[in-house]
């Protein structure tokens, strides 16, 4: 075999939702761009906010000497204090520069973490629905993947059964919220909830449990709703986010991780997670984007614009029968599937020139997911295609 029998296994079992990606494309060779409703992959179709534009001109006429250079792995001075502001501004707490790493992504932030605390075959919690590439993530690092459900109704944490997942080998905890697939905010009291079980472990046994917060759809909740920052809720929480959704910058590959400032041993994680930075390969985040995020840590994009969406798609897709948890925040929904295999209902989906993720791809079978961060005559033009899936199944609105 040409490539590790490992990565050919992983390969077969790889992201449903770039497959389905790439079967949109077979489609619209065959149909036109405009008959095929692609509801795959989250890749805003926003642009980034005026603001970005701004200092992206403001830089190409008038460069800083030495500004494409290498800098410290950590990234700039200047940017990691501004996110730090950020983050003290957020958390209530005294966040510093040194507590913050500029990283390649919210990808790149969550491996560096992860190389950074793991053991050989310790274990890090992921709660189903998850983002399908954490498994692979972990497994780079040679830690073991524990999965847990959330509650099976509405998506939020299930405390108990985290607290029954904990073992002598459990390293760390990895959240997503608002959560990519379901769109779910995890509230303060059941944030405190996490922190007050870790931190119980930590004082009885010396065990420190790490809660490695994903947030790369922070900025985005709907209906004056809060997205909580974790860390005066978790003493031993990571935050990893991006730029990609909240600037819409994906292509960019710029986000951070910072560690809580009240953690035991906050220095010593960040030497060692500035080092694997290093050796990881990143080296360092981009120089040019590190420079345009620094001043634009209160910039967002639109968010009513998704909210519109997700009104509209929502509202639709109730009618016509289907059933969802109506998401808080990010830009997806994940609703059950009408056909008991999820797998066959999203082929079927196909049929109508509808292409989605099926939930197995995210540890749930028997859901799907919809990204609605496509332009909303998109969404218009597929109503009449969802409507006839609808009656094919058999739901009745």
């Amino acid at each position: 075999m040409a490539i590790a029998m490992k990565i050919a296994g992983h390969i077969s079992k790889s992201s449903w939702i770039r497959r389905m990606f790439e079967e949109g494309e077979r489609l619209r060779q065959e149909y036109g761009a405009e008959n095929v409703h692609d509801f795959t992959l989250g890749n805003p179709d926003v642009e980034p906010p005026d603001a970005f534009y701004r200092e992206l001109r403001t830089l190409s006429q008038e460069p800083l000497p030495g500004m494409h250079r290498y800098m410290n792995n950590a990234g700039y001075n200047e940017t990691r204090a501004a996110v730090a502001a950020k983050l003290t501004k957020d958390s209530g707490l005294a966040v510093a520069g040194d507590h913050v790493i500029m990283t390649c992504g919210a990808g790149g932030a969550l491996n560096v973490v992860l190389k950074t605390i793991l053991n050989p075959g310790e274990e890090v919690i992921i709660l189903a629905p998850y983002f399908v590439e954490y498994k692979f993530y972990i497994d780079n690092h040679g830690g073991v993947p524990v999965e847990v459900w959330t509650n099976h109704e509405t998506f939020q944490l299930d405390i108990e059964a985290i607290e029954k997942a904990l073992t002598p080998k459990t390293r760390a905890i990895l959240i997503c919220s608002p959560n990519n697939p379901t769109g779910v905010i995890y509230p303060e009291e059941s944030l405190r909830q996490l922190g007050a079980i870790v931190k119980k472990v930590h004082k009885r046994n010396g065990h420190l449990i790490y809660v490695i917060s994903d947030e790369p759809y922070a900025r985005i909740a709907y209906d004056g709703k809060h997205v909580p920052n974790i860390f005066p809720l978790v003493e031993s929480s990571i935050i990893v986010t991006s730029h990609s959704k909240d600037l819409a910058l994906p292509g960019e590959r710029i986000g951070y991780l910072a560690a809580n400032p009240r953690m035991d041993t906050v220095m010593q994680f960040m030497e060692g997670a500035i080092f694997s930075n290093r050796v990881l390969g990143f080296v360092n985040a981009p120089a040019l984007m590190q420079r345009l995020v620094a001043k634009l840590q209160d910039e967002s994009v639109d968010i009513a614009a998704y909210q519109v969406k997700r009104d509209l798609l929502v509202n639709a897709l109730t009618a016509m029968g289907f059933e969802m948890v109506k998401p808080d925040g990010a830009f997806y929904l994940f609703p059950k599937s009408p056909l008991a295999d999820d797998v066959e209902f999203v082929k079927l989906a196909q049929k109508h020139r509808i292409l989605l993720v099926p939930g197995a791809g995210f540890g749930a079978p028997g859901f799907f997911r919809i990204a609605y961060c496509v332009d909303k005559a998109v969404i218009e033009r597929s109503l009449p295609a969802w409507s006839n899936l609808a009656k094919e199944v058999g739901l009745k609105g």
